[in-house]
């Protein structure tokens, strides 16, 4: 328990899962293609069977339907993201800038 005053983690619980995410279930669909839209290559949909093939043990966790939230977080912290989420931080293409030899 918090006491008055207290702000930022030290407000939490001993034992709390906190997200710092300020996107929610974002689907890799949509993060597979910014990516391949930045790196000119094309994206597809594949069946499961595909994806283990292509991705082996990745595969399950690609699969995986379990989005963080972080709801309870600015709950119990009364804190607020106050940067760019996952696919707009991955529009601006910092990520993808072209190396020099």
């Amino acid at each position: 328990m918090s006491t008055s005053g207290e702000s930022g983690v030290s407000a939490g619980t001993a034992g709390s899962t906190l997200h710092g995410v300020a996107d929610e279930g974002v689907p890799i669909r949509t993060i597979a293609e910014v990516i391949g839209r930045h790196l000119d290559i094309p994206t597809v949909s594949i069946s499961p069977d595909g994806a283990r093939e292509h991705f082996g043990f990745l595969a399950g966790f690609l699969a995986a339907d379990i989005p963080a939230s972080s709801a309870r977080t600015r709950d119990l912290l009364g804190w607020q993201p106050d940067q760019p989420g996952l696919i707009e931080d991955l529009d601006e293409g910092h990520y993808f800038e072209q190396r020099r030899p």
